[in-house]
């Protein structure tokens, strides 16, 4: 993996060899951050990094703050010039990925999360293939379940929470699976170990609530829109039982590191035809063109990041 250069960190962007924490520091031992992924796509016609819905992200990861009770002195439009100042300084004309980390700063001993110091770190290395079969994945239903909201806020995206999605992702990999399909405390499906989940059944998009315990994803909400608006497609959010999976048509995962994921077996059962579909495969371009800035219509969500030189007027 190819390390940045950069990071922005205590309020300053430094070398990013120069972004160092104490072993002590209170996020490392108790797991009291937030954290967002954000994908900046490279467009080699028009010689642009586009990120990908920024402000959204930030929102939410604000949103991750308050549940963790911290105080961030920045707006998401803040963290968004922030962000692209960073991708300037990197110079990056290849895809990558984004990590903004808002965390509990403090080197002491004790669990709490009011009364402490919250800093804030971005940095952003070159990033392409999450999933490696993401046209084909063969996933399983894992035998560990979904976080509960009472226990740990399933809509917050914390560091100490995903020791969850850890656990589910090791035994599917070392089960020779690509990915798994996680159940929440009712036994319905959740997500996949870090991405939302879509199923079409009977020509209609099927995804889980925002009350099963999923956490709201900016691409989840992407995928809905452009299927309502662009496929013309009827998608409803309700529980799903866990056989569903097995009879339905078509099945994809969705996420800023997945993208779209096209899952073709589900415990070696086959879905639909055992290939990928055409729902999803259409839906995995058009996910392609907007996030690089392709579709005019949803140009707002391309955030390009390069200044362009202004043109003298003779």
């Amino acid at each position: 993996m190819i390390l940045p250069k950069y990071a922005y960190f205590q309020g300053k962007f430094v070398p990013y060899g120069e972004a160092k924490l104490g072993l002590l520091t209170h996020s490392l031992n108790y797991g009291t951050a937030a954290f967002a992924g954000i994908r900046a796509y490279w467009n080699d016609e028009e010689e642009q990094l586009f990120v990908f819905r920024p402000l959204d992200h930030y929102e939410r990861l604000l949103n991750s703050g308050k549940l963790l009770c911290a105080e961030v002195p920045h707006t998401n439009g803040d963290l968004r010039d922030i962000t692209l100042e960073l991708l300037r300084m990197e110079g990056y004309r290849e895809d990558c990925y984004i990590r903004p980390l808002l965390y509990k700063a403090d080197e002491i001993i004790g669990v709490k999360l009011h009364g402490l110091t919250d800093e804030l770190a971005i940095c952003a290395l070159p990033f392409h293939k999450y999933v490696e079969h993401d046209d084909s994945a063969h996933v399983t239903i894992s035998s560990w379940r979904r976080v509960d909201d009472n226990a740990i806020p399933a809509r917050g995206k914390f560091s100490g929470a995903y020791v969850n999605t850890a656990f589910v992702k090791t035994d599917a990999l070392r089960g020779g699976f690509d990915e798994a399909l996680v159940l929440n405390q009712d036994g319905h499906l959740a997500e996949g170990s870090a991405e939302n989940v879509f199923m079409l059944r009977g020509g209609v998009l099927v995804t889980p609530s925002i009350t099963e315990n999923i956490l709201e994803g900016i691409t989840r909400r992407t995928v809905i829109e452009l299927a309502r608006e662009e496929f013309g497609l009827e998608v409803i959010e309700r529980p799903i039982d866990r056989t569903e999976v097995f009879l339905c048509q078509e099945l994809f995962l969705t996420g800023t590191a997945a993208q779209v994921t096209a899952v073709t077996q589900v415990d070696f059962r086959p879905i639909g035809e055992g290939v990928m579909g055409p729902v999803t495969s259409r839906m995995r371009k058009i996910y392609d063109d907007a996030v690089r800035g392709r579709l005019p219509r949803y140009s707002h969500w391309a955030e390009p990041v390069y200044l362009k030189e202004a043109v003298a007027v003779k």
